[in-house]
C-alpha cells in the first residue's frame, strides 16, 4: 500500500502529464486480461503515447482549475487516459484498431490540441491520415507546382531556340 508521499507524488505527476499533453483520450478498459493490457501498454507506447490508469476523484482534482477539468468532471467506471504530446492521429488510430479487436476497451472522451471531442469525433479522427502523411501531399502540391512553372519557362526558351536553329538552317535570316 502507497503511504502519503507516494500518492502526493503519484497526484503531481499526474497533474503534470495533465498540463503537458494537449491530446488526451479517456477510456474504460473493464475485464482486460494481463495480456490484453500489456499489449494496449505497447500499442500505446508504438504509437508515441502513454498510459495510465487513474482513480476518477484522483484524476478530477488533479484537474481542477485547468483545461483538461471539463474533460473528466462527469468520468464513471473504471478510468484509464492514454495521452501524447505528439500526433493526436496516430494514438487516435492505436486505440481505435485496439478497441476494434478488443471490446472490453471502450472510449469515453478526448481531447485533442486543447478541444475536448466526443466520441465521433474520435472516429473522425482515427481515420485521418497522419500528421507526415499530411505534411508529404503539401510538399508534393507545393513542389508540383513549382516544377510547372520551371517546364513551362523551360519550354519558351526551348521552343525558341527551336525556331532560331530551324531559321538559321534554312538561311532565313539575312546577313
Amino acid at each position: 500500500m502507497k503511504n502519503r508521499d507516494e500518492k502526493r507524488k503519484d497526484f503531481e505527476d499526474l497533474k503534470k502529464k495533465l498540463e503537458e499533453n494537449a491530446n488526451i483520450f479517456v477510456t474504460s478498459f473493464e475485464k482486460l486480461t494481463v495480456a490484453q493490457d500489456f499489449e494496449l501498454r505497447k500499442v500505446v507506447r508504438d504509437a508515441g503515447g502513454q498510459y495510465k490508469v487513474v482513480k476518477n476523484n484522483v484524476a478530477q482534482k488533479a484537474t481542477e482549475g485547468t483545461p483538461v477539468e471539463p474533460l473528466l468532471a462527469e468520468v464513471r467506471g473504471m478510468t484509464s487516459l492514454a495521452f501524447t504530446s505528439g500526433d493526436p492521429v496516430a494514438l487516435a488510430k492505436a486505440l481505435t484498431n485496439y478497441a476494434r479487436v478488443n471490446s472490453q476497451f471502450t472510449f469515453k472522451a478526448g481531447m485533442v490540441e486543447g478541444r475536448v471531442i466526443d466520441l465521433q469525433g474520435i472516429g473522425d479522427l482515427a481515420t485521418l491520415p497522419a500528421k507526415e502523411d499530411l505534411y508529404a501531399k503539401l510538399l508534393f502540391l507545393i513542389n508540383a507546382s513549382a516544377q510547372r512553372l520551371v517546364t513551362a519557362i523551360n519550354g519558351v526558351g526551348r521552343n525558341l531556340a527551336v525556331v532560331l536553329d530551324q531559321g538559321v538552317k534554312e538561311n532565313k535570316f539575312k546577313q
